[in-house]
C-alpha cells in the first residue's frame, strides 16, 4: 500500500472567490519563513501545528466540492507559505493534476526546498505571487529576510512560463506613492504570461491576534490603507 504524505495544515477554505479564478477551495498550510510587517495571520508562522493530513486526505477532500469547482474554478494551496512544506505540496499538486483539477500556488516565494522547485512549477496551472519589496533594504525592513530566495524563485518561475497573478500589499507612509508605483511598474515588466495584477489595502484586523498570540504588533501607528487612494494607485500600475 502508497504511503502518502504527511503535512501540517491550518484550515482549509471550501469556498473561496478571491484566490484564482472561480469558486477553489483553498487550503492554508502552516508555516511561514517570513515575519512582514503587514501579516495578519500570525497564528501560521509556525510550520508545526495540531491539524496533521496526510496528502490523500486533502485531496479526497478536495474531490467532494468538484461539482462546485469543476467549470472555472479549482484548488489553491496559500498559507503561510505553501512551500515550507515542499515535498508535501508537490504530492498534492500530483494528485490534482492527475485528477484534472486547476491548480493555484499563493506564494511568496520563499521557504521552498530547491530539491523540488521546478517540479512544483511544473505541477501549478497558476503562480499568485506576493511581491513584499522591490529592492534589498526595502524587503528586509518588510519581512526580516533577504531577497536570495525570492529572487531565485523569480528566476525559475520566469524559466517555466507560468501563468502569474502579482499581488501587492499598499501600507500607509511605506509603499503607497505614486513614485513607488513607477518603480514597481518598471520591476514586474520582466514578467511574463501576467494575467492580473493587484494591489491590496493593508488593514488592522489581525492587530488582536497578536494580542492574543503575546506578539508585539509592529504597525501600531498605521491606520487602514485608504482603499480608495489603493486603488487608484492599482490603475495607474495598470495603465
Amino acid at each position: 500500500m502508497k504511503e502518502f504524505k504527511t503535512g501540517f495544515i491550518h484550515q482549509i477554505e471550501t469556498m473561496g472567490l478571491v484566490d484564482g479564478p472561480g469558486i477553489r477551495i483553498v487550503i492554508f498550510m502552516q508555516g511561514c519563513p517570513l515575519r512582514c510587517l503587514f501579516c495578519h495571520n500570525p497564528e501560521t508562522w509556525e510550520k508545526v501545528s495540531k491539524n496533521k493530513m496526510t496528502s490523500k486526505e486533502i485531496v479526497d477532500e478536495i474531490r467532494k466540492y468538484r461539482p462546485y469547482i469543476e467549470k472555472d474554478g479549482g484548488v489553491t494551496f496559500s498559507g503561510g507559505e505553501p512551500l515550507l512544506q515542499s515535498e508535501f505540496l508537490l504530492e498534492m499538486l500530483k494528485m490534482c493534476n492527475k485528477a484534472g483539477i486547476h491548480t493555484a500556488l499563493d506564494t511568496s516565494g520563499t521557504g521552498y526546498n530547491k530539491k523540488y522547485l521546478d517540479e512544483i512549477l511544473k505541477y501549478t496551472d497558476l503562480v499568485i505571487l506576493d511581491i513584499k519589496a522591490i529592492d534589498e533594504d526595502n524587503y528586509k525592513k518588510m519581512t526580516g529576510k533577504d531577497m536570495t530566495m525570492f529572487n531565485y524563485f523569480v528566476d525559475r518561475l520566469l524559466e517555466n512560463n507560468n501563468k502569474i497573478w502579482l499581488r501587492q500589499v499598499i501600507v500607509p507612509n511605506i509603499n503607497d506613492t505614486e513614485e513607488y508605483i513607477f518603480k514597481l511598474k518598471k520591476y514586474i515588466k520582466k514578467f511574463k504570461n501576467i494575467e492580473k495584477i493587484e494591489l491590496l489595502p493593508y488593514h488592522t484586523m489581525g492587530k488582536e491576534k497578536y494580542d492574543k498570540l503575546n506578539i508585539k504588533y509592529r504597525l501600531t501607528e498605521t491606520l487602514d490603507m485608504d482603499k480608495e487612494k489603493c486603488k487608484n494607485l492599482e490603475e495607474l500600475l495598470n495603465k
